[in-house]
């Protein structure tokens, strides 16, 4: 990944990828949302997690560790999630230095937009 790629891992840069929903464009996918959620992460954007996350299930706060250097992120699987559904799965590895993250991440719309519900951890 260049300086100038985005850190989700696709090509384009990150104004043009993941910086369109931070900047409060919604998510057209569940896997978009997704991207943009771990680049949040690598941004430390708490704010932008929160925003994204179901009202249902979402932390009163949300508290990320600026000494986690994030690697990469692998798509493993996307199950519905497109504009023709209400409810995504998202399965990723989350790269840092030291380890990885594998979840399958479940999403839902809410008004319209795409938002993070819950996740569960394959073994």
């Amino acid at each position: 990944m260049s300086a100038r790629t985005c850190p989700c891992g696709l090509s384009q840069p990150y104004d043009e990828c993941c910086g369109r929903y931070h900047s409060g464009a919604a998510a057209p996918t569940a896997e978009a949302l997704m991207r943009s959620r771990y680049c949040a992460f690598v941004r430390l954007d708490a704010g932008y997690l929160l925003r994204t996350w179901h009202p249902r299930t979402r932390p009163g706060r949300l508290d990320l560790d600026p000494g986690t250097r994030w690697t990469g992120l692998e798509i493993l699987g996307t199950g519905d999630g497109s504009a023709f559904h209400h409810t995504g799965t998202v399965e990723f590895r989350a790269s840092y230095a030291g380890g990885s993250l594998h979840e399958r991440s479940r999403f839902e719309r809410v008004d319209g937009a795409w938002v993070y519900v819950d996740g569960e951890f394959p073994a």
